[in-house]
């Protein structure tokens, strides 16, 4: 018996003279990721704490874009103005990003005016609730023509966006969000099943197809329930600019995007647009069977 408890002793004194393991980490956290950036203040909007930089080329992340950021401390954006050429570290995990420790270097040289940039624009006017969306053609992932016009009957929602927009609050937001809201609507047990989601990339030059396949596939796109599109970039812009979207290149190509998204009734009339990324799944699908609902009981 005495042998026996100097073994569970000597047992005991081993276990507890073992290294402990470092935590592993998880979460967010484990995700986490810093860079350092520079760029130059094209405006600073302390009331929402945003300021649009355009910004180099983070190596290895994003090439050099113009965008708004979000400080988590409005006083980070004291002293700012447009002009101001500033060094910044931003931190991104899956789902949000926003920047911090933001120093100015100077002010940021004056360049001689861009080159004047020509593109073809269609006339079009901006689409409010009640309006019928206009027939678009376009390419999807497929490679096959679409028409917005061959999702009549059904409540569709729109998003637009570029595949190599890497930023959580931007493109992958609304990515992520409408991946949620397919996975919401097809699992409701009693639930309308006339809806569809399509998103469009304004960006066709690098977006072919296959690209938009490659990324539906991330999200895990069902493609009986959404659609990927690119297409002549004279249509993508008119209906963008119908909802509110701006996007634009500068001298050297790179792009700069606000973001839209608009949900349309089985009779193609808009319900609602909403601004932003102030939004979430759940508003989408929300909305999108209110809009079901509007449409049955009419």
């Amino acid at each position: 018996m005495v042998r026996f408890a100097s073994f569970i002793l000597i047992l005991l004194f081993a276990v507890s003279c073992e290294k402990p393991k470092a935590p592993t980490p998880t979460g967010a956290a484990a995700k986490q990721q810093t860079f350092q950036v520079q760029g130059v203040v094209l405006e600073v909007k302390p009331r929402e704490k945003t300021v649009k930089i355009k910004h180099q080329e983070i190596p290895g992340y994003m090439p050099a874009m113009t965008m708004p950021f979000e400080v988590k401390d409005a006083n980070e954006l004291a002293g700012l103005q447009a002009g101001d050429s500033v060094s910044f570290r931003m931190i991104v995990t899956e789902t949000d990003g926003w920047i911090d420790q933001i120093k100015k270097l100077g002010i940021a040289p004056t360049n001689a005016p861009a080159p004047l940039q020509i593109r073809v624009l269609r006339d079009v006017e901006p689409l409010k609730a009640g309006d019928v969306l206009p027939e678009y053609h376009f390419t999807n992932q497929l490679g096959k023509t679409v028409s917005t016009s061959d999702f009549k009957g059904q409540v569709l929602a729109i998003n637009f966006l570029f595949t190599r927009c890497p930023y959580p609050t931007f493109c992958p937001y609304t990515a992520n969000n409408f991946a949620e809201a397919q996975a919401k609507l097809l699992a409701q047990p009693n639930g309308f099943t006339n809806w569809h989601l399509l998103t469009i990339s304004f960006d066709p030059d690098y977006d072919r197809p296959e690209v938009l396949q490659a990324y539906g596939e991330r999200y895990k796109y069902d493609p009986n329930r959404w659609t990927f599109v690119t297409g002549d970039i004279v249509d993508i812009t008119a209906i963008g600019e119908q909802f509110g979207l701006i996007f634009t290149r500068d001298e050297n190509g790179l792009l700069s995007h606000n973001l839209r998204t608009a949900i349309i009734d089985s009779a193609e009339h808009v319900t609602r647009i909403f601004e932003g990324n102030k939004w979430s799944s759940d508003d989408i699908v929300e909305e999108m069977r209110r809009a079901n609902s509007t449409i049955a009981t009419n």
